[in-house]
């Protein structure tokens, strides 16, 4: 009968087990450890604030992701999860398993290394949602503004002409709207039609600048800015910026009429070109 391998004086096993070929913290091997710790928990009230209006969820003391959908994303329930500090996170499989208006059931299969070995461990929790308008919406939804951008056409144009022109301007606006950056639209609040064209508001004075000044290049338009003293805060002036925007008209096509420019002239019902008469 062969006796064990006495275990030498210096080496490390688990006090649970006895398992030696393993390493041991606080006395216990990774096997042992993970039977009675979780890996992975979660913050004690998880909870997702979202913008019912543009999807912009509460991060800390600001907003982001406005225009994301309503429904949770990875991006929302990633944050919700607390590792052990020792333990590295690879993925997670996400499957929502009940709900209502104002609570998400969810369960997570997250995958994770852990003292050198890939484990997989689940972790089932509630997800609290809070409804809270973000201050961007609340300034549109009462109609606040910092800017206007005007579209106008040419100068000089006939009173009363400038009905004319808005329908042109205002697929201009929209054609060129669709290539502009994100955070320049996200800047717009509403519009207004005028006699002599379009008003567009916006909440975000630098994002007006921005995008008139863009505008003026795309339209080859002219550009003129104008601001108005609005309130005062902390000592210092408010104001509110108007930018006009004057977009030229089309040149008219090859062949095409050119439009009469002055009243026309009487002709004489007398004449005798008109009668065909000749007189003897």
């Amino acid at each position: 009968m062969t006796a064990e391998a006495p275990i030498s004086a210096g080496a490390e096993f688990c006090v649970v087990c006895g398992r030696s070929d393993r390493p041991v913290v606080d006395g216990e091997c990774a096997d042992c450890f993970v039977k009675h710790h979780p890996l992975v928990g979660v913050v004690d009230y998880p909870t997702v604030v979202l913008c019912p209006t543009c999807g912009a969820r509460e991060v800390g003391r600001h907003w982001e992701r406005a225009g994301a959908p309503t429904l949770l994303t990875p991006e929302d329930l990633l944050p919700l999860l607390r590792p052990l500090e020792e333990v590295g996170i690879r993925r997670v499989e996400w499957e929502e398993v009940g709900a209502n208006p104002l609570v998400r059931d969810m369960r997570a299969v997250v995958h994770a290394r852990f003292r050198g070995l890939e484990r997989a461990t689940a972790v089932e929790f509630q997800v609290h949602l809070e409804h809270r308008t973000c201050p961007e919406c609340s300034r549109k939804s009462g109609h606040y503004y910092t800017a206007i951008i005007q579209l106008r056409g040419p100068e000089g144009r006939p009173v009363g002409r400038h009905h004319d022109d808005r329908p042109r301007l205002h697929r201009l606006w929209d054609r060129e709207l669709a290539d502009a950056r994100s955070e320049w639209r996200k800047a717009l609040s509403w519009e207004e039609a005028r006699p002599e064209g379009w008003d567009f508001y916006l909440v975000d004075t630098v994002a007006a600048r921005a995008l008139a000044r863009w505008l003026k290049g795309r339209l080859r338009a002219t550009l003129s800015e104008s601001p108005t003293l609005f309130s005062r805060k902390d000592g210092r002036d408010i104001y509110r910026v108007t930018y006009c925007l004057r977009v030229p008209r089309p040149p008219p096509s090859p062949g095409a009429a050119e439009p009469r420019t002055g009243p026309a002239r009487a002709r004489s019902g007398s004449s005798d070109e008109d009668s065909g008469r000749v007189e003897r």
